[in-house]
């Protein structure tokens, strides 16, 4: 599917050479054009810089110094030149036409500023114990996807401030809090559109009540909002 809309998808990565490549090519080989793909090298000091110049012009590459996924995602955002913007993770995998579903999802409902999919996780051999022990739960199927899964106008991204760097984990979540208290409609691709990898260096494994406590604090935040709303009405 060719379009006039540019989509930018920005990637954030840090020491991310071993699944890398997988992620680009699932982005370069999406059924729409075009597509922007925009990555900021986020302080890597592994072979990272030896997959990224493989790709040369093909990919936008931003080199910083570590400063975390959030900053790397807005300075991504700075830099990008789309009309709708995407995002990534270096350790996972877009099915083919998510780009294009998406997009004609936005276009069909442009009262909706931001389209949201499902996502599904695939474990690596090396977690092969945790797949079987986890087989059947509810992190075993389908469900709502996290920031690689969502799609958003850019003019909707400035509107609400970008995401919020002092969140390292869950900035999917005050993203969409901020949108909907703001009044931004979310539309939704009930399909598994992107593939998320499983492996034991996954930062998320790591993240425990941190990640927790930044729920937490997200939902205070999001009910302290609609409360002023409210008392305003």
């Amino acid at each position: 599917m060719k379009s006039s809309l540019l989509v930018s998808c920005v990637i954030p990565v840090f020491n991310g050479e071993r699944f890398l490549a997988d992620c680009l090519e699932s982005v370069l080989q999406q059924t729409y054009s075009p597509i922007e793909i925009v990555l900021v090298n986020d302080g890597s000091t592994d072979g990272t810089k030896a997959v990224l110049d493989g790709y040369g012009s093909r990919i936008k590459v931003i080199d910083q110094a570590r400063a975390g996924k959030t900053i790397a995602r807005n300075r991504g955002v700075e830099a990008s030149s789309g009309a709708i913007l995407a995002f990534q993770d270096a350790d996972d995998l877009w099915l083919p036409e998510k780009t294009e579903i998406q997009v004609k999802h936005l276009a069909a409902q442009p009262e909706a500023g931001i389209c949201t999919c499902m996502i599904e996780n695939f474990w690596e051999h090396e977690v092969a114990e945790e797949a079987e022990r986890l087989r059947a739960s509810k992190y075993d199927g389908a469900r709502m996807a996290t920031l690689q899964g969502i799609m958003l106008r850019r003019d909707v991204f400035d509107r609400i401030g970008g995401l919020n760097c002092s969140i390292e984990h869950n900035s999917e979540v005050d993203l969409l809090f901020r949108a909907r208290a703001d009044g931004i409609a979310v539309t939704h691709v009930d399909r598994v559109l992107v593939r998320r990898r499983i492996h034991a260096d996954n930062v998320s494994r790591a993240r425990g009540e941190r990640g927790r406590a930044d729920l937490l604090r997200l939902a205070e935040q999001a009910i302290a909002r609609r409360r002023a709303t409210d008392a305003k009405n």
